[in-house]
């Protein structure tokens, strides 16, 4: 019995490692081995809270840990990886020693989004501002895409005004659909199911760089409902 409470921590510390290895792969500038080890945090991330909840092995200490891991993995690797790639693509140029730094400005969001999660009772069924894992799944599958396609539009300029966006995002009163699907016989199940169907097409389709436009379509949804409904 005191084994098995230790069960949903451990897994949170798996998603951690997998958080510290992504932030060396993403300073290495191996883009791709940073996103699918950012996709195997995600995986960990799901996996601790199913283990709390099937085995009743909540605590204090793994919702503090859980929220400290997600910073890592979901908060600072997405902003080391803008990091290198402004710095690859800076490289010697004027103020190239001052620019790449902006992209901790998705860090510092990423740390504010998740105080205020943990304080804000409104987000138990929905969020209000995008998560975390979105956010950190747009930026390392962008640029795992880009490290083998090059985008034209993946410019400094165009990056910087990106991570401000996405980090305003991150704490904007913005009422956003969770994508747990309980049942699939409930309306309300609807949106985000319809959501994963499109989101495989263009992982299918385009690979990495359809999860970006899948975050992308959860944003323009999420925005869509809220013009609707108001």
């Amino acid at each position: 019995m005191q084994f098995k409470k230790h069960i949903p921590n451990a897994i949170t510390c798996l998603n951690l490692f997998s958080g510290c290895m992504a932030a060396v792969a993403a300073l290495e500038f191996n883009y791709v081995l940073a996103a699918e080890l950012v996709f195997l945090a995600a995986f960990f991330d799901f996996c601790d809270g199913l283990a709390a909840r099937q085995l009743k092995a909540y605590s204090a200490i793994g919702k503090e840990m859980d929220s400290l891991a997600d910073m890592v993995s979901f908060g600072f690797v997405p902003a080391t990886v803008v990091f290198s790639l402004l710095r690859q693509q800076l490289a010697l140029q004027e103020f190239s020693n001052v620019i790449p730094y902006f992209a901790f400005l998705i860090a510092i969001f990423s740390a504010l989004r998740l105080a205020i999660f943990n304080i804000d009772d409104r987000q138990t069924t929905s969020f209000i501002g995008m998560p975390t894992p979105a956010n950190a799944l747009f930026w390392v599958s962008l640029a795992a895409y880009h490290a083998n396609h090059p985008l034209p539009f993946m410019l400094p300029g165009v990056l910087i005004v990106l991570v401000v966006v996405f980090s305003l995002l991150l704490v904007v009163e913005l009422p956003m659909f969770s994508l747990k699907i309980k049942s699939l016989s409930d309306k309300k199940n609807l949106i985000p199911f319809s959501l994963l169907i499109a989101g495989a097409g263009l992982i299918v389709y385009f690979g990495f760089l359809g999860i970006s436009l899948t975050i992308l379509l959860y944003i323009l949804i999420s925005v869509l409902l809220n013009i609707i409904k108001r």
